[in-house]
């Protein structure tokens, strides 16, 4: 009996890596081509192509899961910055680095909308709770700027961080500098 637990035990482990690596191996190849084959995808990660069917037997399922996966990393990066922590434009500041290191789903989710119908991209997140109150914290506190709205804040760190991405996959900056270039224009932009 106990043999069987640890043979289920390490199967689950396997599975848990495998699918892992075709998720992640999926938003890396789709944030580049978004025309990508399933059979691209399996290539990519290492696996067959009846492995990723296994996983994902649709291309729907696995954008679903790529969907999926992309916000609980968006909450995860969200709650790393402890955003209750510290001065506001600080806080915004270790949001946006946090953020940057999740490129590829996210440039994946803003140059493709037409992959990605999962539903829960319409819904407010924790993650945008959060960052509203930081803003409005900011606000009162007099370390933002007062006449911007949480929601514009909100588009302004997603704009930004969505052109330091292509400054960076495009080759005309590293990732240093365009995150660099990203903070520098978010402290300016949302100054008092």
């Amino acid at each position: 009996m106990v043999e069987q637990q640890r043979a289920a035990v390490a199967d689950s482990g396997t599975r848990t890596r495998t699918r892992r690596a075709i998720v992640d191996a999926a938003v890396t190849l789709l944030a580049k081509d978004s025309g990508a084959s399933l059979a691209d995808v399996a290539a990519a990660a290492g696996v067959g192509r009846t492995t990723v069917h296994r996983y994902f037997p649709e291309r729907s399922d696995l954008l679903a899961a790529i969907g999926a996966d992309v916000l609980e990393k968006v909450e995860a990066a969200a709650s790393a910055a402890r955003l209750d922590e510290g001065p506001a434009p600080e806080a915004l500041g270790r949001l946006c680095q946090e953020y940057f290191e999740l490129g590829a789903g996210l440039t994946l989710m803003f140059d493709s909308p037409q992959l990605m119908t999962w539903s829960g991209w319409d819904e407010e997140t924790s993650a945008d709770r959060a960052l509203s109150r930081l803003v409005e914290r900011g606000r009162a506190e007099g370390t933002l700027d007062a006449e911007l709205t949480p929601e514009w804040a909100q588009n302004v760190l997603w704009s930004l961080l969505y052109s330091a991405w292509e400054l960076s996959r495009r080759h005309e900056a590293s990732k240093h500098t365009a995150l660099s270039l990203c903070l520098r224009t978010l402290r300016k932009a949302l100054a008092p």
